[in-house]
This record gives C-alpha cells, structure tokens and sequence, in this order.
C-alpha cells in the first residue's frame, strides 16, 4: 500500500514537472489543527513525519511543515483567506462556510484535500436541572470553540431544528460563548466561570464526562449518526500550484489515517507526545475503542451539514455533491 501511495506521489509529479508549464512549488507548508482526538491523524503525521516523506519522494526534499494549533472555525478561516495557513483542518461546518463564502471570491477558491476524523461530539452540562435541549435556560452558557461556525455549534443547530422544530434551530444559540476546548474544559472543571456547559470533542468529553457533578445531555451520534468531525482543506491557488506537496499531503493523511486504524497505542502515545492536554493512554485507548470513533479519508455524511445550512440560508451555494466542494484528489472513492 505504501509503495501504491509513492508511486501515485510519483505520477502526479512527473505529469506537473513534464506538462506545459513548469509548476514553482513552496518548500514550506503550514499547517493547522486544533484540539481533541478526532485530529488524530494530523498528530501521526507531525510525529512521523510523512508529509516530508512523501515531499521527499515527490522531488522536495527540503520541505519545512508546521503545525499550527489553532481552535474554531473563524479564526480558522480567517488565517486561510489572510495567506497564513497553506492547509486548514477544522469542522465541516467552517469550512462549508468558508467554501459558500469563497464562491464569490474564484482567486480564494477552497475546497476540501480529504476527511481526516469522524465520531461524536456530546454536550455535557454541570447543571443538574438539564436533562435535555428543552431544559437550557437563559442562565445558562454553553461553551463552543467557535459561535455559529465551529462544528459543535452546528450541531448544536442541528440538534436543536430536530427538538425544537425546524424553524427554532438557532433557539440555543443565545446561550453559547467562544472558548476554546481546554480552557472550556478548565471552566468546567473549576465550576466558578458562568460556563456550566460545554458541548466537546474527545478527550474533552470523556475528561468532563469521568469528573463529579458533570452530566452529558446528549451524545451527536445519537441525534446524526456517524459523520466527519474533521476535514482538512486548502485554496485552490495553493493546490494546484503546488500539486507535488497537495499530492504529498493526501498520500500523508490516508497513511496516518490507516495507520491509526492498525496501531491504536502507537498513535495514542505520538497524541499525548504533542498535545497541549494530556490524557492517560488508558483513556485514549477506551475513546479509540469507542465505535462512534473511526478515522478515513473520505468523507461522510458532508452532504447531511451542506444541506442543513442551505435549508436555514447559511450557506447561499448548494452543492449538489460532496464531489463539488473536494478536490478530484480523492473523488474516485465512496463519500457521502
């Protein structure tokens, strides 16, 4: 498999280098990620180094990649429409609002390179009086990495269209504050911040779901199924003008993706090696035994988000498949 993927690295780049014009491809690659397991793969990647392997094969071998921790889908789009990010990875959502946004914009064309985590998110509260969405009073505030944008705050949409009726899916969102992961997780945990819920990824859930006096409300896999969490994307600009490092970074992310999948201690161990909050390698083992938790390259259930936020006038441009918003890098496989 792992010949396969050079050798594919291999075609693209003869077909850029033999080609009518001569492609000036970077030597470096900035790259972000956020907080929560479902980022997994990105960690296997910065620990084993793969995109620099497969830029080497490619013909670069200089490469500098970095990895750039950043939280929410705002800023994040903000850092990619600025030039400041080459490769953006972030919640479906984000980046869906980014895409619409873009459509406006051909020069800053942005379309996803492959799925990078999928499972469930679950909002958990220190409010023994919430049981479920129609407990939530104006005395509460709901703790997402991003209001509005980030991928918890729209299923949190979601959600509430399903409990509340389509046309009150945004009745939570009043309640919500931007915060990112861990310092949500530190106002949950102290219990003296007007945050009293936080609606989180793995190991956050997991952390706030172990520790007295915290609760979940509701668990995303049982209001949506299994979905993409996480999906890496870029510019148009960037992907086809750098088609050896685009070709490098999806052969990266299907090796780390497959390697999670065979090795699921190894890569525990290379997360809490990088991450800002550690987590005991019993309790990444007990979230990656988790079957809500699986990690693929291809996207599901992208459409499910797309035609959400078109349905309630988020985004303007439908597309009419998940091939529409993904570069043709991955297009030959079974997406949804």
């Amino acid at each position: 498999m792992r010949q396969l993927l050079m050798l594919i690295v291999g075609a693209i780049c003869g077909l850029a280098v033999n080609g009518s014009a001569a492609f000036a491809e970077t030597n470096e690659l900035r790259i972000s990620m956020g907080f929560g397991i479902h980022y997994l793969p990105m960690y296997v990647m910065q620990s084993m180094k793969l995109v620099e392997k497969y830029a080497a094969a490619a013909g670069i071998p200089d490469v500098k990649v970095s990895y750039r921790t950043i939280d929410g889908g705002n800023v994040i789009n903000d850092a990619m429409l600025s030039g400041a990010l080459d490769i953006a990875s972030g919640g479906v959502p984000g980046f869906l609002t980014l895409w619409d946004k873009a459509k406006s914009l051909p020069q800053s064309e942005v379309r996803g390179i492959g799925a990078v985590g999928a499972g469930s998110v679950w909002l958990m509260t220190r409010n023994p009086n919430v049981k479920t969405l129609a407990d939530f009073s104006d005395r509460d505030r709901i703790a997402v990495p991003g209001i509005k944008t980030s991928y918890v705050a729209m299923v949190l949409e979601m959600a509430a269209a399903q409990e509340f009726g389509p046309e009150n899916y945004a009745k939570l969102d009043p309640l919500t504050v931007g915060v990112p992961h861990p310092d949500a997780l530190a106002a949950m945990l102290s219990g003296r911040t007007e945050i009293d819920s936080h609606f989180c990824s793995p190991p956050f859930s997991y952390i706030e779901s172990d520790a007295p006096g915290i609760h979940r409300v509701i668990n995303s896999a049982d209001v949506l199924g299994k979905l993409t969490v996480i999906m890496a994307y870029a510019t148009r600009r960037f992907h086809d003008t750098n088609p050896k490092l685009a070709a490098a970074f999806v052969a990266a992310l299907d090796e780390a993706t497959s390697f999670v999948a065979g090795h699921k201690a190894a890569a525990a161990r290379m997360y809490n090696e990088l991450a800002t909050v550690k987590t005991k390698d019993a309790e990444l083992m007990r979230i990656l035994d988790d079957p809500d938790t699986h990690f693929t390259i291809v996207p599901e259930g992208a459409m499910k988000y797309a035609l959400f936020m078109a349905r309630i006038g988020t985004l303007k441009n439908e597309p009419a498949s998940w091939r529409d918003i993904f570069f043709p890098d991955i297009a030959d496989r079974p997406g949804s």
